[in-house]
């Protein structure tokens, strides 16, 4: 019977021990988040707008024979670069030259009649002082000479025409260009001002026109009072450096049906990088913003409350910050208000955050990624000994 008390007892004794151990919840380890950071900075970023153009000319000539006749020569290449001045092409020469000495004839007759004329209508003007010719034949006389000068400036005028007609057979380059194909080939016949002979257009300088959204129109106007806007042009896929140029023209109207207005800028392109026709990636650049917070632009993510970073604050604990992003540029994200410069944010690794979760940073240092990449070194085969 004793032995049955002391039993229960001790099982009394044991049951609240139990009992309040189990009412302690076990408390479970806190998961640390591995996460790239990057750190906000200060820089200076430049304002800047994107857009795609087109080459043009600079200046294009459709060259016209001004002349009907022959194609007799042809004094270039296709694709030839040619200067102002540089013979073309040369129409049949021999009817213009014909036409022009025909010409030079009936000025020669005509100025010989007038000189004698002239001379008669003197004497006639020293007889009617002496009274020995009537009125009436003086008159005629003068009217004859004067009849005959008027012939010869009719004849000198028909001389200049049948010139400048020869003239107009060697056909020149008006500008400093590049030749295109050649329409009508040595031996046909070509009528005055009818069809392109040929095409020329010139490639130094050159321009680019481009439209950009009319809200952005009066930001250019404020910067471009203040001086030249810089323009960058490059060729998607060619691996080539952008060429440099300014901006030189606005247009004087907003096109209504696309909200857009129309720019065109000038490049130098003496290395003929720019070709008419391409189509270019154009950077207009309009002034260059001092002390701007920048972050790297995978740290910026989007939520229900807009536009949010991840900073690890010092006891390595993430912090939800709501931020105002600007705009991109080099792949950095310009930051109004949320984030300071010097804060460390996530870049790589939000998805698995929530604020105030214990992150663990694992960026890897550039030294270390240049290392995994260098290919190894083989080992040079032993020189067996003799």
């Amino acid at each position: 019977m004793r032995m049955q008390l002391r039993k229960a007892i001790g099982i009394l004794l044991i049951c609240p021990m139990v009992f309040t151990s189990c009412s302690k919840p076990k408390q479970a380890p806190q998961r640390v988040v591995p996460v790239v950071t990057a750190t906000a900075e200060k820089r200076n970023v430049p304002l800047q707008i994107k857009a795609i153009g087109n080459v043009e000319a600079y200046n294009t000539v459709a060259v016209k024979s001004q002349v009907s006749g022959e194609i007799a020569e042809v004094y270039f290449h296709e694709g030839q670069e040619v200067s102002k001045g540089t013979m073309l092409f040369r129409i049949d020469p021999r009817s213009f030259e014909a036409t022009l000495r025909q010409a030079e004839s009936a000025l020669a007759r005509d100025r010989a009649q007038a000189v004698n004329a002239r001379q008669d209508e003197k004497r006639y003007a020293e007889l009617f002082s002496k009274n020995f010719v009537s009125r009436q034949e003086y008159d005629k006389a003068r009217t004859n000479a004067d009849a005959l000068d008027a012939v010869v400036k009719v004849d000198e005028a028909a001389v200049e025409n049948a010139q400048l007609q020869l003239e107009y057979t060697a056909i020149m380059s008006p500008i400093d260009g590049r030749t295109g194909a050649i329409q009508i080939k040595k031996g046909n016949v070509v009528k005055a001002n009818d069809v392109p002979l040929v095409t020329i257009n010139q490639l130094v300088p050159i321009n680019v026109s481009f439209a950009v959204p009319e809200q952005d129109l009066a930001a250019i106007k404020k910067y471009r009072a203040s001086g030249e806007l810089h323009v960058e042009a490059g060729v998607p896929q060619s691996g080539s450096k952008p060429v440099d140029g300014t901006l030189t023209f606005i247009d004087n109207a907003v096109n209504t049906q696309t909200g857009t207005i129309l720019l065109k800028a000038t490049f130098p392109n003496r290395e003929h990088a720019l070709w008419p026709g391409q189509f270019v990636d154009i950077v207009l650049t309009l002034t260059t913003e001092q002390g701007r917070t920048v972050v790297p632009s995978p740290a910026v993510q989007t939520g229900q409350q807009g536009q949010f970073v991840f900073v690890v604050k010092n006891d390595q604990t993430a912090d939800l910050r709501i931020v105002t992003p600007v705009r991109v540029f080099d792949g950095m994200t310009v930051v109004e208000k949320g984030v300071a410069p010097g804060e460390t944010v996530v870049t790589d690794g939000q998805l698995r955050l929530v604020p105030g979760a214990k992150v663990e940073i694992k960026n890897v240092a550039p030294e270390a990624v240049k290392e995994e990449k260098k290919p190894e070194a083989k080992a040079e085969p032993k020189q067996q000994s003799k």
